[in-house]
């Protein structure tokens, strides 16, 4: 067995672990590789001639371009204060609940992930508005700072999410690859709108189960999140008035982007633009759009969206390099050579990836290892839909296992001193073993991310 792509594999790794950028760790070192196994004879270096063409596969790919669109969407309501109000009101609504602001946050994250798909501004947002509150009230700050981590990875897998577009694309050429090898030339598709549908109910699961555990402790071990005191709890006759006016406007645009998503109405770029657009529209009307803020906004979207399209354009040249050593053939028959059966292939991948979440983030597992494990696993007959989303899940953990979760670095950065990074990663533990439950719950039935998806578009 050539082993080449192990060792490049291997490679990259410590390159990302040493601190250097990602695009250019994925790009430097596919170059380096491409070069000494041209001067060794081990590596065609015509294949880099297809290089120009991937990269123009990129510029021209019509679903990628939802993504600088919900980069748009999620700064702007972020910048707006649409999510501080939002939180205030549940707060004071849910006060009087045994861990009633633990379970405002577990909300708030839930809307604000439908509503932006960006992991960092929520739990940045969450974190300056609700941990020092936490904090006053008593709750224990493993426990207040686990939660706004891990609610705010819901934007992981709640639609519409970043993660969710990119990898929709990387799987849809996948599953074609897949179709090709096995002599299907006409083959199926699978959309980001799939990938949408069958990742919301997994995703209100999550939530659920984020919501009893933070009522079970707040029940079983009251002192880490205790009631508040009673001369904090609101009695304000027009409480609930506040609470719809704040709730109101995140939810229409959720129900505006994901209701034409899902309902065939707009493709997931489409959506991505009545988001933006609608988003502007928001900021206007709570009086929050200025010149400065707009110029704000799309600085911080060109450079979001200039990150994840130069980490995209380094695993381009990646995965060409990797596959002219004969990686993919090499991961293809270290798999049929072990005897361990699909069940087998997706148990080892998916143990793969939850490990290489310790160390790389979701976007280098997206474009580096998902594109060579997805065509040899969707060969095996496993429903495309099922299968993205069970990665999607998988992914997510990425942003809390310690010790590079970018939930732990984005809270770290605006958390008081007083909470520690030990307990950072103490407080996201239970939240890791919440989304493996979820992952076991999909693997046994599959159904829970398939059934949605079928009952709007048909199996």
């Amino acid at each position: 067995m050539n082993a080449i792509p192990f060792v490049m594999f291997g490679a990259v790794c410590v390159v990302l672990l040493l601190g250097y950028p990602v695009a250019f760790s994925l790009a430097g070192t596919a170059l380096l590789f491409a070069g000494l196994g041209t001067v060794l004879g081990t590596f065609d270096p015509a294949l880099l001639t297809a290089l120009p063409n991937r990269l123009y596969g990129v510029m021209t790919n019509q679903t990628l371009i939802a993504v600088p669109l919900f980069i748009l969407m999620g700064i702007m309501l972020q910048k707006s204060k649409v999510a501080e109000e939002l939180l205030e009101t549940m707060s004071e609504l849910l006060g009087r609940l045994r861990g009633g602001l633990g379970l405002s946050v577990t909300l708030v994250g839930m809307l604000m992930a439908a509503s932006t798909g960006i992991v960092g501004a929520t739990v940045v947002t969450m974190g300056v508005l609700s941990l020092p509150t936490m904090l006053r009230r008593g709750y224990h700050p493993a426990f207040a700072s686990g939660t706004i981590c891990a609610t705010g990875t819901l934007g992981q897998i709640i639609p519409p999410s970043i993660a969710l577009v990119l990898l929709g694309d990387v799987l849809s050429s996948a599953y074609q690859q897949a179709q090709l090898q096995k002599g299907v030339f006409t083959p199926k598709t699978v959309s980001v709108g799939d990938l949408f549908a069958g990742a919301l109910v997994p995703g209100l699961l999550l939530v659920a189960l984020y919501g009893a555990f933070v009522i079970a402790v707040a029940t079983v071990r009251p002192n880490l999140a205790p009631p508040p005191p009673a001369d904090e709890r609101s009695t304000a006759r027009d409480l609930w008035l506040r609470v719809l006016r704040a709730m109101t406007p995140p939810l229409v645009l959720i129900v505006a982007v994901l209701g034409s998503i899902l309902g065939g109405v707009a493709t997931p770029t489409e959506g991505a633009g009545v988001g933006a657009m609608g988003a502007i529209i928001l900021a206007f009307l709570a009086r929050k759009l200025t010149l400065s803020l707009l110029q704000d906004v799309l600085r911080e979207t060109v450079k979001v969206t200039s990150m994840v399209f130069f980490i995209l354009i380094g695993a381009a040249a990646f995965s060409l390099v990797f596959r002219g050593f004969g990686g993919d053939e090499a991961i293809q028959e270290l798999f049929t050579t072990s005897d361990l059966g699909p069940t087998g292939m997706l148990t080892v991948t998916m143990v793969v990836i939850f490990l290489l979440g310790f160390v790389l983030d979701f976007i280098e597992i997206t474009f580096v290892v998902v594109p060579i494990v997805g065509p040899i696993l969707l060969a095996q007959d496993f429903d495309p839909v099922w299968l993205g989303v069970m990665l999607a899940v998988n992914l997510q953990t990425s942003f809390l296992t310690p010790p590079f979760g970018f939930s732990l670095f984005y809270l770290r950065g605006v958390a008081p001193p007083s909470v520690s990074t030990w307990d950072l990663y103490r407080g996201v533990v239970p939240y890791v073993f919440i989304q493996l439950v979820v992952l076991v719950i999909l693997f046994v039935w599959p159904p829970l991310a398939t059934w949605l998806p079928e009952a709007l578009y048909g199996p």
